[in-house]
């Protein structure tokens, strides 16, 4: 099997990882950023899109892929379905959703409705014309099936390599605090950390550390540091500085309103620290209730309250969650078991 990944910067890392374990299976594989093989209308860089969607076709040609695998829905998945080769499309988030709510937000005015309602356009040009859509999460899947009923789906759940994460020197915290890793860039998932302001009321003695930046941090930020037990750090190196942070931090807590597939929750199991997150989407799928963690549902200060004080009170309870959470995650999203589960999702496809 030769399979052709096309992703997006940020991805990069990740997609890396998928595509040596592919390779250690037998697999040929060829990663390329997306955006260097093909592009178009709206990206402004209008000199070289001819030039970059010649540099697709050369790619397909000399690397003869069976299959082609796109990260994004964006022109080099659109190129992708000009091809008489299986398209495969990762769907990390609900699509739909994030771009309703990016035209309300950040894409009023009218250049950017120009520009979203194209990137919807291409989107669903590679969704339908797909060979098979690979959600990130079952959530994900159900909402993909009733969009497009009869197009053929399977879970492509995001892995990690549990060697990667291991305690280092960790750095300078004040004990007990609970660590918080997540972005602002969605502003439905941003609000939720609101929830904290109740708790940082009534937990004085434990301090709050959020990392993680976004267009939308000034919508919780001015809120969140009026209390002392709230420490916003920005944004830290990835992975190094995560590793030290998870590292250091007594309780991981992940309070997002809309949510697939957070590779930080994983991340947390792995450095043997309880969590606690929000009852949203794929979340569930990726802890186990009340054995790695809590769930607890939007808003409910009351329970993210009760839920700290049952880890931070009881260091047996904690250690035991840790341990459990790391085995959970080894066993279920490393490299190697999304590898093997994606080849043989896929090897129908293979002509």
């Amino acid at each position: 099997m030769r399979l052709l990944i096309g992703g997006s910067s940020s991805k990069m890392f990740h997609l890396g990882e998928f595509s040596k374990m592919l390779q250690k299976l037998d697999v040929e594989t060829k990663l390329v950023f997306d955006s260097d093989y093909a592009d178009g209308f709206p990206s402004r860089k209008f000199s070289s899109w001819v030039k970059k969607n010649n540099r697709f076709e050369k790619l397909v040609e000399e690397f003869k892929p069976d299959l082609i695998l796109v990260d994004r829905q964006r022109h080099f998945g659109l190129q992708a379905t000009k091809m008489n080769i299986p398209l495969l499309v990762h769907l990390r988030g609900n699509h739909w959703k994030e771009i309703d709510m990016a035209k309300q937000t950040l894409y009023k005015s009218m250049p950017k409705k120009i520009a979203i309602n194209k990137w919807e356009e291409i989107a669903e040009i590679c969704f339908k014309n797909s060979d098979m859509i690979m959600p990130i999460c079952r959530h994900l899947d159900e909402i993909v099936k009733k969009r497009y009923p009869g197009k053929k789906s399977c879970v492509m759940y995001q892995g990690i390599e549990p060697n990667n994460w291991f305690q280092s020197k960790g750095m300078k915290l004040k004990h007990p605090c609970v660590g918080l890793v997540q972005g602002a860039v969605i502003l439905e998932k941003t609000k939720e950390l609101l929830t904290l302001t109740k708790t940082l009321e009534k937990m004085p003695e434990v301090t709050f550390y959020w990392v993680g930046d976004g267009p939308y941090k000034n919508e919780v930020l001015p809120i969140l540091e009026k209390f002392e037990n709230f420490k916003w750090l920005g944004s830290l190196n990835y992975p190094d500085k995560i590793r030290d942070f998870l590292t250091e931090i007594d309780v991981y807590a992940l309070l997002s309103g809309i949510d697939m597939s957070p590779l930080t929750l994983l991340e947390a199991q792995l450095m043997k620290k309880p969590v606690i997150a929000t009852n949203v989407g794929g979340i569930p799928e990726l802890m186990k209730n009340e054995e790695s963690g809590f769930l607890i549902e939007r808003g409910d200060s009351e329970k993210l309250i009760e839920s700290l004080h049952l880890i931070l009170n009881d260091s047996t309870k904690a250690k035991e969650m840790g341990e459990v959470g790391r085995k959970f995650v080894v066993n279920n999203f490393s490299w190697e078991n999304i590898a093997r589960k994606f080849i043989d999702d896929v090897k129908d496809l293979v002509k």
